[in-house]
């Protein structure tokens, strides 16, 4: 199992359960998130949906070791998870105390609240693989302000939750992820399930919108830049815990 379902009062939590790996986008992992909210959203004993995770990192985007996982249905793997995520009737709350990269960054922009927590790290490195994030642009571009995504999207660089609440990626930066997330649950008890769907379809059409327009040139950018020998030389040296060429030391 590399995602763990619970119940609660009226909650279900899907928790990111592969730590061997970062909780990284494997195959097995979206299949089994991707069942747990489309189970979450068909039981109308729930309310909300917490998406957490256990270990030090959320989720470092997709698993770069899966054998056998081309770039085109990893594409399609994604934006069908955060399409999922935005069509969700009901509030989907994440609740972030690691890193986030990557596509995981896509993960979190789809969530209606992020709430992270002191240990709490994002960064978008796909430039520095030969790559760009392409794919999770379509909901990251519209939580962020202009000059934030140029920064991030072109340094790669990494970037704490003041920051992230800042810059519109996260909600709040809390020192106590677990209590601000109780808190939200107690306000959308107080909301009708029928204001709740009504209102997520105003707040997230922004998003719905860049993956109906751009989720095919997106995808295709990014099936290309996976096929690429910079993508190639980038993924390896981030296996192999080298500098990639590029970024070798020049005389």
């Amino acid at each position: 199992m590399a995602v763990l379902v619970e119940s609660g009062k009226d909650t279900a939590y899907l928790t990111l359960d592969s730590p061997e790996n970062r909780n990284a986008l494997s195959s097995v992992l979206v299949e089994e998130l991707t069942a747990g909210l489309i189970a979450a959203a068909h039981d109308d004993d729930v309310r909300t949906i917490v998406l957490g995770h256990t270990g030090t990192t959320f989720c470092a985007g997709a698993d770069l070791r899966e054998a056998g996982a081309s770039p085109e249905l990893r594409t399609r793997q994604m934006l069908d998870l955060m399409r999922l995520i935005i069509d969700t009737p009901k509030p989907v709350v994440v609740q972030i105390d690691g890193h986030v990269r990557a596509g995981g960054m896509g993960l979190v922009a789809a969530c209606d609240i992020a709430v992270a927590g002191p240990q709490s790290s994002f960064a978008l490195t796909e430039v520095r693989l030969g790559l760009a994030a392409s794919v999770i642009s379509v909901a990251v571009l519209p939580r962020l302000s202009s000059r934030a995504a140029s920064r991030y999207f072109l340094t790669g660089e990494t970037f704490d939750g003041a920051t992230a609440e800042a810059i519109g990626l996260v909600t709040v930066a809390d020192a106590v992820p677990a209590a601000a997330v109780a808190d939200y649950m107690i306000m959308f008890r107080k909301c009708s399930p029928q204001g709740l769907a009504e209102s997520k379809l105003l707040t997230t059409a922004a998003i719905r919108r860049e993956i109906d327009e751009r989720g095919t040139a997106v995808a295709e950018q990014s099936a290309r830049l996976f096929a690429s020998d910079e993508a190639r030389e980038g993924m390896m040296s981030f296996l192999e815990k080298r500098p990639p060429s590029w970024a070798a030391e020049r005389r």
